[in-house]
């Protein structure tokens, strides 16, 4: 009976401190999680533009092992009249390629949880693959359920895109704050 006893105290003392190494190892990461966007533009000498259109569509998702993906894109983009994603006509890739944007790679968060950069390992657009951004050129701020992303290109091109949280079918904002580490 005595060893049982022993066995159970153990036992429970082990679940209670696995509980707090658990909640000891999350670190806190603000953008981790799904956001769809809400508005682009673009401004370069003073002129804004609207590169995705009025009503832009677009997903960025965080995930808490520190990768991310993002597709955005102009939903008024026509469909192919072949039917065939690689028959397109000039034409059509050319409006294809204009209004759509693919990426994805690695990002950091500094010990705030803030987003401080990213690394792109494949894009849509060939020539940013390899691109390491810093928070010089890329910036991602969070408030409540909502993140601004400021991006300034070499070339003077100024990005800003509002992101809003996802929420499920019942509507409630998802929030991970902390991912395990």
């Amino acid at each position: 009976m005595l060893d049982g006893r022993k066995t159970l105290v153990s036992g429970i003392i082990a679940m209670v401190l696995s509980i707090g190494t658990s909640a000891a190892v999350q670190t806190p990461n603000k953008v981790a999680g799904t956001w769809r966007m809400s508005s682009a533009t673009v401004e370069v000498d003073g002129a804004t533009s609207f590169p995705y259109g009025p009503e832009p569509r677009g997903m960025l998702v965080f995930t808490c092992d520190m990768h991310f993906v993002e597709f955005i894109h102009d939903p008024r983009i026509p469909r192919f009249k072949s039917n065939e994603r690689g028959s397109g006509t000039d034409e059509e890739n050319r409006n294809v390629m204009a209004s759509t944007l693919a990426l994805y790679g690695q990002y950091s968060v500094d010990t705030d949880g803030n987003f401080s950069g990213n690394t792109v390992e494949g894009s849509s657009f060939p020539n940013w693959i390899g691109d390491v951004r810093t928070t010089n050129e890329l910036t991602m701020a969070v408030e409540d359920n909502r993140m601004i992303e400021n991006f300034q290109r070499p070339e003077g091109a100024k990005v800003t895109i509002i992101w809003k949280r996802a929420t499920p079918d019942t509507g409630a904002a998802v929030n991970p704050g902390l991912c395990n580490g």
